[in-house]
């Protein structure tokens, strides 16, 4: 039966490995898009990149990123983001 010092060895080594595989399994799923879009919200422009796993989550984190800079409250962030862009560029990774 081993020692209680080698279980710990043997749980801690367990630990470390789980560790980095959950860190190697969460960098492999990273986003598929990316994006900048710019848009204008009261007579101010902004643009904003984001990312995101499809192209509409993409596009909204690009929107909410602009809008941002360009609109005060609640309010005026739902309406920017609901804003169609100025333009579009989709990022090659």
């Amino acid at each position: 039966m081993p020692s209680s010092r080698t279980m710990l060895i043997l749980i801690s080594a367990a630990f470390i490995v789980a560790v980095l595989a959950v860190m190697i399994y969460s960098t492999m799923s990273l986003p598929r898009y990316s994006v900048e879009s710019c848009i204008t919200y009261n007579g101010r422009t902004a643009c904003g990149t984001a990312a995101g796993p499809t192209r509409e989550e993409a596009l909204r984190a690009a929107a909410t990123v602009a809008c941002s800079s360009i609109a005060g409250g609640m309010t005026q962030s739902i309406a920017c983001g609901n804003t169609e862009p100025d333009s579009i560029r989709w990022i090659e990774e």
